[in-house]
């Protein structure tokens, strides 16, 4: 049981690392001379950035963007936090549901993220107020990471779900 519990601990501090990265690293999209991300556009000829504000035509996209990302992140953590209390207050033989639902809402604000950019990029990357060409890119290493996210939060949600306190 011991082994289990370090391995869901694990998995647990896995997934938020991976939310955290994906969200905060500049890597969404890639191009030869660029890299951007839900935060910002940044030059690597000139290394400059520039903020996505709301000049930007489809900023509304964005934001829900960053707003999904952030909720998803702070979930996981709440989650964690919330396992780590329920482990030493529940009784024998009771489920961790409340740690399953914490985590499945992060699942589901990572995959509303991920979807939306998915969905978007092509209106988002054609936009004119940026100051390079980023419609020649592709998905960057971030945007993979947000959905190995959502697959790890899910799974770990389902876990919680299944998960009974034993001796």
């Amino acid at each position: 049981m011991l082994i289990l519990l370090a391995f869901i601990i694990v998995f647990h501090i896995t997934s938020a690392a991976l939310l955290f990265i994906s969200t905060i690293d500049n890597a969404w999209w890639v191009g030869d001379n660029f890299s951007t991300d839900v935060w910002s556009v940044c030059s690597t000829n000139s290394s400059t950035c520039t903020a996505i504000t709301d000049q930007f035509r489809e900023y509304q996209s964005i934001q829900a963007v960053q707003a999904a990302m952030i909720l998803s992140t702070i979930f996981c953590c709440v989650g964690f936090l919330v396992f780590l209390l329920q482990l030493f207050r529940l009784k024998q033989g009771e489920r961790f549901v409340l740690t399953s639902v914490i985590q499945l809402l992060s699942c589901l604000c990572v995959m509303i993220a991920a979807s939306i950019y998915t969905d978007r990029h092509e209106e988002l990357h054609k936009s004119h107020e940026y100051s390079i060409e980023v419609s020649r890119g592709q998905y960057g290493y971030s945007f993979v990471l947000a959905w190995i996210a959502f697959a790890f939060t899910l799974i770990s949600g389902v876990m919680y779900l299944v998960l009974r306190k034993r001796k």
